[in-house]
Order: structure tokens, then sequence, then C-alpha cells
């Protein structure tokens, strides 16, 4: 087993571990190997955040100081001791980095199981899933790299867009996206493009002034240095996706009484969580998704939240990777000295919001 380890206070520097273990797998138990996964800024959120939101707790490494970064990707069986779960089936879901992992399935259904180790029993259910692809709806071979890449992030965007709409927008007219370049923030602004009376304003930098015009899912957009000549008329709706504190400022004082509410998305930047700050206006409130997810899974039921989520879903992957429409590279690269660079430079923000990576580990 080989697995790359990170420094959870640098998440810039990683190294590479071995061990010998055994090849098969008791009773109640799985032995997956990872074959491929994406690595994007929000891999990196959930390292920054690891220690708040207990994301380091999922794979841990009983090394003091050192992590394994959560990826979503696939895996497949290479030894089972669980009934209903066969060598050689493919699984989606959330993994370390590393060759193999061992988990403890419950809930075994068609769909796929949920992983009772025992240090994730207390953890966010929805990290604990593995999908079996061959029921999966929304599955395609041919796009797993678009699955692995968008999944993930849509979920958050689809999530965040009905938690929006749910609550009627707060009062809002206008929408301000901060990073409106990420990938979950476009794909917010994806599913609120026309939307009856709803303005969608995005914040961005200059170097990435160009693609975020070109996305077309922005009515308008500001370089942040501009940020003070937006109206201050219309009724706002701060959705934060950068964690940048002095912008959060700027937002609030210029804003005044146009803000309506400040919600936090999420950010590799700011690792500090959501500080205190003495702000005018309302209070940043963060956003998390499986909140919503459970809320809509009493109001809708499971099924038809996901047949909504795989509906849009497909419908936002379609589009993104129509290479007229300019989204999305793929950068495909292979093995763990990649992953470990390629870490590296998301880590100190050296990622072009045109690219997708993912990474290899398998022939």
């Amino acid at each position: 087993m080989t697995r790359l380890l990170t420094r959870k206070d640098a998440l810039n520097e990683s190294r590479l571990e071995a061990a010998q273990e055994p090849a098969g797998a008791a009773a109640g138990e799985v032995l997956l190997r990872l074959d491929r996964f994406a690595l994007t800024t929000n891999n990196i959120t959930y390292a920054a955040f690891g220690e708040a939101m207990q994301y380091w707790q999922f794979f841990p490494t009983g090394q003091a100081g050192w992590g394994q970064m959560p990826v979503w990707g696939f895996a497949d069986v290479v030894a089972s001791g669980v009934p209903g779960i066969e060598a050689g089936e493919r699984f989606y879901g959330y993994f370390p980095i590393a060759s193999h992992v061992r988990m403890q399935p419950e809930r075994v259904t068609p769909r796929g199981f949920y992983d009772a180790s025992a240090h994730r029993r207390t953890l966010t259910s929805a990290y604990n899933q593995y999908t079996r692809v061959s029921q999966d709806a929304a599955y395609r071979r041919e796009l797993e790299d678009y699955q692995m890449l968008y999944r993930p992030l849509f979920l958050t965007s689809f999530m965040l867009a009905d938690f929006l709409a749910d609550n009627g927008f707060f009062g809002a007219t206008r929408l301000l996206f901060s990073s409106a370049s990420s990938k979950t923030a476009y794909g917010t602004a994806f599913c609120l493009r026309g939307q009856a009376g709803l303005a969608l304003h995005a914040l961005t930098s200059p170097r990435h002034r160009g693609f975020v015009a070109g996305l077309g899912c922005y009515g308008a957009v500001s370089d942040y240095a501009a940020l003070e000549s937006i109206d201050t008329a219309t009724p706002t709706l701060y959705v934060d996706f950068s964690g940048d504190e002095a912008l959060r400022e700027r937002v609030h004082r210029h804003l005044g009484d146009a803000l309506v509410y400040d919600c936090f998305a999420g950010s590799a930047q700011n690792t500090g969580f959501l500080r205190e700050a003495a702000l005018p206006g309302p209070a940043p409130a963060f956003f998390f998704a499986p909140v919503q997810i459970r809320k809509r899974n009493a109001d809708w039921g499971p099924e038809e939240v996901n047949r909504r989520f795989h509906a849009a879903q497909q419908q936002f992957i379609d589009h993104a990777r129509e290479p007229a429409h300019g989204w999305l590279t793929l950068v495909r690269e292979q093995g763990f000295a990649a992953a470990r660079e390629r870490i590296a430079s998301l880590a100190e923000g050296r990622a072009e919001p045109r690219e997708g990576y993912v990474v290899r580990l398998g022939g």
C-alpha cells in the first residue's frame, strides 16, 4: 500500500509512504484499489478546514501533523468479505490519496454501501456513501473525469442554489459572487440562470475577468477593485467563495443596508473558518450542503432529490464539456508524484480556472 501524506499546517508539502498489507479481505471488509481521482481547490478546502470540519478524520494517519487529503474518484474492489459486493466492481466516492483502502460496508444495496468503519460513524454520512457505478443512472464511463471534477462541486452548487431559492433569496434581487471563476461559483450561477427578477453579478480578478465574462452565467462582471462602483440601491445577497476577510469587510461597508444576507460557501484561502468580526449588516452565515440535502430528503424524498440533482448535473456537464463553450480543459496526469506536485500548485494558488486536473493511479 502506498499513500500520500500531507502536512496539515503546510498543505503544499506532501510525502509518500509505503507499507506491506495483506492482499485479502476479512469477513465484513472490502479492499479497494483507487484508480483515478480529481484534484481541485475544493480538495484544498477540505484540508484547510480539516480540523474545524473534521475532514482529516475520514482517513486518519496515526501520525501527528500529517493527514490524508480526501479526494473524489473511482476505485475497484480487489477483495471482498461482504455479501453483495464482488471483486471487480467499481465504485464512486470519497477516498484517500492511496493505492488501496479498506472499508467495512454496511447498508449494502444495489445502489452501493456506506463505510461503517468505527472512526467514520460520527462523521457526516454523505461522505461515507459509495455508489456502485453499474447502478448509477448518471454514470457513463467516458464521462468519469467530468464526474469526478464536477459532481462534488456541483452538488454544493445545486444545493446552494436550492437553499437560496428556498429562502426567497432573503429578499435580495441581486446575488454578488466572489471568486466567480471557481467551478462551484459558476455552477451555482448556472443553476440560477434565467431566474426571474434576479441579477447575478460576478466579482473576480483582472486575470480571470475574460474567462468569467465568457462563461455567460453572470449578467455583470466586475474586478475586485471596482467593488465600490457597484450601486447600493439594490437589495443584495453576498455569495462568498473567496473567504477573503478584507473583501468581506469592503462588501459590508460599501453595500450597507442594501446587503440582506452574507452566505459563506467555503474557501481554500481562509483557513480560520469564520472568525468573529465587527461588521455592519448581517453576520456571515456558513452554508453546509449536507444540511440542505437532509431538508430536501425530508421534503421530497431521497429518490426525488437524486432525480433532480442528476438531471441538473447532466445539463451542467454537457454544457461544461462542450469545447465551443470554452469552460474546461482536462489536464490528465499519472501517478503519486504528479498528485503531489498538483496539490502544491493548488495550495499555492497556481491553478487556472479553465483547467480540470485528473490523476490516474491505475495503468
